[in-house]
C-alpha cells in the first residue's frame, strides 16, 4: 500500500493533470456562454505562430497539451484561424517531435474563452464531443495568449501559450 502511495506522489510531482473545466464536455457546455464576441475573434483571424509555452516549474513538470503532446512539442506550430466560419488548422512541426496537423473549429465567447476542437479528417464537429477551454489574454495586432489550467499537486497552475502574428 505505501509503495503505490508513493508512486502516485512522485507522478504527481513530475506529470500535471489537466482539470476538469478546462475540457468542454456536453454537461459543462450548458453553463458556457453561446454569445460569441465577434470582434475578438476578428482580430485573431490570420496565421500564428505559437512561440513560446510557459509555466510554473517547467523544468520538473511534463505537460501533455491537447492530449496530443508535450507542451514544448507545440513551440513553433502554426495556426490558422478563420473568424466567418469558425474553422481554421493546426500543424505541430517541431523536428524533435511527431508531426501532427488537423482541422479546428474554434471560437471565443463574450467570458473571454477560447473553445477549441480538435477534428479528425473527415470528422464533423457536431460529432465532436470534447474540447477545450482556455482564457483569451493580451490580444494586440500581432500577438496573444491562450491560458490553460491545470492540476500540479492539488493546484491549479496557468499554462500560457504565447502567439505571434505569421503574416
Amino acid at each position: 500500500m505505501k509503495k503505490s502511495i508513493f508512486i502516485c506522489l512522485i507522478a504527481a510531482i513530475f506529470f500535471a493533470c489537466k482539470s476538469a473545466s478546462s475540457t468542454a464536455s456536453s454537461s459543462e457546455a450548458t453553463t458556457l456562454s453561446t454569445k460569441l464576441d465577434k470582434s475578438t475573434q476578428v482580430a485573431l483571424k490570420g496565421n500564428w505562430v505559437l512561440t513560446n509555452v510557459s509555466y510554473p516549474g517547467s523544468d520538473y513538470i511534463k505537460v501533455n497539451s491537447f492530449d496530443l503532446a508535450d507542451s514544448k512539442c507545440f513551440i513553433g506550430s502554426t495556426w490558422s484561424f478563420i473568424s466567418n466560419n469558425n474553422k481554421g488548422n493546426m500543424a505541430l512541426t517541431s523536428p524533435s517531435c511527431t508531426g501532427f496537423s488537423s482541422p479546428i473549429v474554434w471560437s471565443i465567447n463574450n467570458q473571454g474563452l477560447f473553445v477549441l476542437k480538435i477534428l479528425n479528417a473527415g470528422e464533423k464537429a457536431k460529432k465532436v464531443r470534447d474540447g477545450y477551454l482556455l482564457k483569451v489574454a493580451g490580444v494586440t495586432e500581432s500577438s496573444f495568449q491562450l491560458v490553460d489550467n491545470i492540476n500540479v499537486g492539488g493546484q491549479v497552475k496557468d499554462v500560457v501559450y504565447q502567439f505571434q502574428r505569421a503574416n
